[in-house]
């Protein structure tokens, strides 16, 4: 017979089935077994009589793989409202050893550190799976949304001979005799590729060499970038990008519901326009709100991006808020100056939920301007990327997403490591 998951169980009600999978969890009563087989859509509870059966699975560790054929019965009291009766059992691994953990736990039982050096065992838990589920299906939405919208998927390298933005923040390595750099970002080639495409996206690694220790850090993770041609400024950007949430949002609940149902989680309305403020303004509600001295700080603070995340929910009842015109001092030399504020830009963050998730804007495009804000040793190591506007470039801009940011803000998760495969941070690189 032909393998099916338990998620497909409700369609064979009353035929043979083979299942296979995981022994999440038995129970042994005194004239019946009940044994959990956990597969990749779920939980399928089995009901063992025979004394032989009962034996061979009385032998199997938690975690032991196994094939079952089995006759499809409907219960409500059983997982999923079905379960499998005459089992045929087959072992085809158990374990050496049983796992760190009792996986049969709503929520394991380990701190968050244990978690991670035991990722492996850890990351088959059902809820702890569910934010990968989520995280997937949210990739899946902004790549089908952008295609809808004309634009092409690039791959850019992760090698670089420069630091995209700034040479402090780079690991560097040996490539074959000389020093390169591990990509912060497809900044500069997403730039480049508008002249080919127009429009163009891409998901992929990006590498940060910050020594930050925080619950919203990371050395290194996802990025989905994209840049778009032909724009009047940032607002064109923000439309493409109120459109990306929105698709991504919508995935979720095609692709992940059951994993959003599991956790509890309550999906964000993407509204028709999300609200938006001046960096400028936003500090001055800040100011008269909390009466610190933030008006001419170049950033806000992390509690401020939480002040202002409340206020877009109170006053706009909105989970996002554009914050524009951040001062040029604290954007990239290739960002789009404010024409009617000096010193400003036409650049954004989005804040999710009190958090900032997205950097994007209006980039530079005529290639004097590049000129005038880089000197003759940046010009030299830029080349490559400078040609691109020698020889005729549109005005353009884009904007990156922090998938791991954006999963954690989705479930809820305190720290980002909760839901980041194998997390690399400052004094993290294994397993």
């Amino acid at each position: 017979m032909t393998r099916i998951t338990s998620s497909e169980l409700a369609a064979h009600v009353g035929e043979r089935v083979t299942l296979a999978g995981w022994v999440h969890h038995q129970r042994r009563l005194a004239q019946v077994t009940f044994l959990l087989l956990r597969d990749a859509a779920g939980i399928a509870q089995v009901v063992v009589v025979d004394d032989g059966d009962r034996a061979v699975a009385a032998g199997l560790l938690p975690e032991a793989v196994v094939e079952i054929d089995a006759s499809v019965v409907a219960s409500s009291q059983a997982p999923g409202g079905f379960e499998l009766h005459q089992p045929v059992l087959t072992v085809l691994v158990n374990p050496s050893e049983a796992p760190p953990f009792e996986m049969r736990r709503p929520e394991l039982q380990a701190s968050l550190p244990s978690l991670l050096d035991h990722a492996a065992i850890a990351l088959r838990h059902p809820r702890i799976r569910a934010a990968t589920s989520i995280s997937a299906a949210s990739v899946a939405g902004f790549r089908s949304t952008l295609d809808g919208l004309g634009f092409t998927e690039i791959h850019t390298p992760k090698i670089v001979g420069t630091a995209t933005e700034s040479g402090a923040n780079v690991f560097s390595l040996d490539y074959f005799g000389r020093t390169a750099y591990l990509a912060q970002s497809p900044q500069l080639y997403k730039q480049i590729m508008v002249g080919v495409f127009e429009r163009v996206y891409e998901t992929g690694p990006v590498f940060r060499a910050e020594p930050h220790d925080t619950v919203r850090h990371l050395a290194e993770y996802v990025s989905l970038d994209v840049e778009l041609g032909f724009i009047r400024d940032h607002r064109d950007v923000e439309a493409v990008l109120r459109d990306v949430l929105a698709g991504m949002v919508e995935t979720i609940v095609e692709r992940a519901s059951p994993a959003v149902e599991l956790l509890g989680v309550q999906l964000p309305v993407v509204p028709d326009e999300i609200p938006r403020i001046h960096f400028h303004d936003a500090q001055e509600l800040l100011e008269a709100a909390t009466g610190e001295q933030v008006v001419g700080e170049p950033d806000l603070a992390p509690a401020h991006e939480r002040w202002l995340g409340h206020w877009a929910l109170t006053e706009h009842g909105s989970d996002f808020l554009f914050v524009e015109g951040y001062p040029m001092a604290k954007r990239p030399f290739y960002t789009h100056p404010e024409p009617a504020r000096p010193g400003h830009s036409n650049s954004f963050d989005l804040l999710f939920r009190g958090l900032e998730l997205v950097t994007g804007g209006q980039r530079l495009h005529r290639h004097q301007d590049y000129l005038d804000v880089t000197d003759e040793q940046t010009r030299a190591a830029l080349a490559g990327y400078l040609e691109a506007f020698e020889h005729g470039m549109p005005p353009h801009g884009g904007f990156a997403i922090g998938l791991e940011r954006w999963t954690a803000r989705i479930v809820g998760a305190a720290n980002i490591r909760e839901v980041t495969l194998f997390p690399r941070d400052l004094n993290r690189i294994t397993p």
